[in-house]
Formats: C-alpha cells, sequence, structure tokens
C-alpha cells in the first residue's frame, strides 16, 4: 500500500496525521510505502508515527524524499532502520566542460561553483553513497577531500555533486604551464598526510587482498619458479592499516584558490604505501608502456611531462634517500602494477595480443631483481 505524505508534519498535526493513516491500511496489508514527494518538513512528532508504523508493519519504507527531508532522516539515525530513498535532482551535462575521467565516472564543470561526476553505470547508487561516506570518513580523519554535497540525476545515471569553486585539476595546471616541481611537491604533501594516517583493521578494504588475486592471477602466465615467487611476495606484505587512496593521480587533485583537495575517494583502502605506488605508476607510466598515447588522452598532458611528474613525485616522497633506493622502490611498484596489468587482460581475454606478451615478459625479467615488495 502506497500513502502519500504532504505539507509538514509536527507536533501540531503529528496525532491527527497517524489516525488517517491507520484508518487507510487495510488488515492484511503487508507492505507499506510512505511517497515523501509533497513532504516539507518532519519533526521528532512525525518521525514517532512513522517508528509505530514500522513496528506495526515491518516492511515499511519512505521514498521520493527531498534533499532537506533526507537530511532530516540520516541525521536522526532513521536511514539505519527504515529504507529511505531520495527524489533526485535532475540536471543535464549538456555541454559542461569535461575536466576529468576515470574508469567509474567523468567530471563535468557544470558551472563556476561547482563540478558533477557522473558514474557510467545505471546502477551506481550503493557506489555514491559509498563514495559519500569514505569522503566524510577521510576528511574527519583530516585528509583534504572535497565532500559531494548532493546526488543528482543526468539522464538514465546518477553523480555526486561537489561544491569546488573556480577549482582545477593538477593536470590542467600542468598543461597550463605550471612548475611541474612545486605541483610535485604539493601532491606529495598530500600523500604523506593520507599515509600518515592509520585506521582500524576493517574500517576500510584491504589493497593487500587486491593484489593477492592480481599476483595469483598473473603467476599462471609466469615461469613457474617466478609465478611462486610473485605470490610470495606479495603475500609476504605486512598488512597494514596505514590509508591509501588508491587512485592518486593528478587528475585528482584540485586547487581551489589556495587549498588543495582530493575527490574520487571510491578507491580509499587500507595497505603498505608500495601499492599505492603501483597504482601511481599505471597512471603515469604503465598504462603509456601499453599505448604511448595515452597519458596525453587521459590527462590532457605531453606524455614526457606525466613521466617526469612521477619521477618527481618519487624524488620528494623518499627525499634524502639515494638514488639506488628510489630505483629499488620503481621496481617493487612496477612488479605490483604490472601484475594488476595481467589481470585485467585475462580478464578481458586478450592473452593473445603482443602487448600481453610484452607485460608479461617485463615481469619477467623484474622478479630475479628484488627479494621484497617493501622498503
Amino acid at each position: 500500500m502506497t500513502i502519500k505524505l504532504t505539507g509538514r508534519i509536527d507536533s501540531s498535526n503529528a496525532a491527527a496525521i497517524e489516525m488517517r493513516i491507520n484508518e487507510q491500511i487495510a488488515a492484511d496489508t503487508t507492505e507499506l510505502v510512505l511517497d515523501a514527494t509533497d513532504l516539507t518538513y518532519i519533526s521528532s512528532a512525525g518521525l514517532r508515527v512513522i517508528l509505530r508504523l514500522k513496528k506495526a508493519i515491518p516492511d515499511t519504507k519512505i521514498e521520493n524524499c527531498s534533499t532537506d527531508v533526507y537530511e532530516i532522516f540520516d541525521m536522526t539515525g532513521f536511514t539505519e532502520i527504515i529504507p529511505v530513498s531520495k527524489a533526485y535532482r535532475k540536471i543535464s551535462v549538456e555541454g559542461c566542460e569535461v575536466i576529468g575521467e576515470g574508469a567509474n565516472g567523468i567530471v563535468y564543470r557544470a558551472d563556476p561553483e561547482t563540478i558533477v561526476k557522473v558514474y557510467k553505470l545505471p546502477d551506481s547508487l550503493s557506489d555514491i553513497h559509498r563514495e559519500r561516506e569514505l569522503a566524510r570518513k577521510a576528511f574527519v580523519m583530516g585528509i583534504p577531500t572535497a565532500i559531494p554535497y548532493d546526488v543528482v540525476q543526468v539522464g538514465d545515471l546518477f553523480g555526486s555533486v561537489y561544491e569546488l569553486l573556480n577549482a582545477k585539476p593538477f593536470s590542467l595546471l600542468l598543461a597550463e604551464g605550471e612548475d611541474l616541481e612545486e605541483l610535485a611537491r604539493q601532491s606529495v604533501d598530500i600523500l604523506k598526510i593520507i599515509h600518515a594516517t592509520s585506521m582500524k583493521e576493517g574500517e576500510l578494504p584491504s589493497k593487500k587482498e587486491e593484489a593477492m588475486r592480481w599476483a595469483e592471477s598473473a603467476a599462471e602466465y609466469l615461469p613457474t619458479d617466478l609465478g611462486a615467487k610473485l605470490v610470495r611476495l606479495v603475500g609476504d606484505i605486512p598488512e597494514t592499516y596505514t590509508m591509501i587512496h588508491g587512485d592518486y593521480h593528478i587528475k585528482n587533485i584540485m586547487r581551489q584558490g589556495a587549498e588543495n583537495l582530493l575527490i574520487d575517494m571510491d578507491t580509499l583502502s587500507l595497505g603498505h604505501p608500495i601499492l599505492e605506488f603501483s597504482q601511481m605508476y599505471l597512471a603515469y607510466c604503465g598504462y603509456a608502456e601499453l599505448d604511448p598515447t595515452d597519458p596525453e588522452r587521459f590527462f590532457n598532458v605531453k606524455p614526457e611531462v606525466v613521466k617526469a611528474f612521477w619521477r618527481k613525485s618519487v624524488d620528494c616522497y623518499f627525499e634524502g634517500e639515494d638514488e639506488a633506493f628510489k630505483a629499488a622502490v620503481i621496481v617493487k611498484a612496477r612488479i605490483i602494477a604490472y601484475a594488476k596489468i595481467i589481470r585485467s587482460f585475462v580478464k578481458k581475454q586478450k592473452q593473445e595480443t603482443p602487448n600481453f606478451e610484452k607485460i608479461v615478459s617485463e615481469l619477467t625479467a623484474l622478479l630475479p631483481c628484488t627479494d621484497s615488495l617493501t622498503y
């Protein structure tokens, strides 16, 4: 049964509304939908009415809440005890500037004050809400991140809205000629804040578990001894509870005024920082080894500039270490990165390609060069 809620529900009318609802509910009603399309406000008195309805009919849910009404349910903890869904504001991104694109979504500049990340899959609402919670968690832990403040519908897709006044990604700043070394240093400053943040076991996914899947998949295409070594090396990475971003690169770092902020927090996880560097190597160099045009297409920055930014980032992060140490870190990062590429090829059934053979060959050559993937 569906019942529409309208206007305000507060202490002045909650009792009368509860009586009217109970009069409408049939004795055999087993599922109750409260349509909040026209509900503008609900007080604690109204919330208690819904709690009693939920007790009488356990399969009760609330649909089509406005953003303001949803926030009331969310802030009071109702979203944890009863299904509550929003009526999402509909917007168009037609003609909007594309300022970034990743595996999960495309980021548009909607207007000078806001950007919108539109997810590529129609059934992405759970991912959007998960990323929002991860961003909140990171913000509370002191990570300089932009928190999405609204969820919108864009055609058949959904997106997150961020208030980022005149913000520019580092990729654009590089393309505009800003100093590479200074941007790399600022990037590393945020990275070190992330890596200095520890969390409890289970608060975020384990990146090592994911890396083990890459290693086990890649091992099947390596000589037996090297495949076993790869699995052992990844298995020996300590299960640390250090926060890592998981997709850290120049399109996910935004400058807003004098402040630098992170976006795309859906890949937040826990693990040893070498797992972060493996993903950074992929973004800056690894995919370019498969397609030399990838950096310019993805970042809109010349490949040699992207590669130089990667190397300068390593130099800044490990400032004070000698060149041999930094070179060893890069070898370790490459090994993990190549394992991920191989697994990706296998999942897409592209093993019979020159690029697949190339990456297997690279990984085969690198594995004898180290007996540990940590530093």
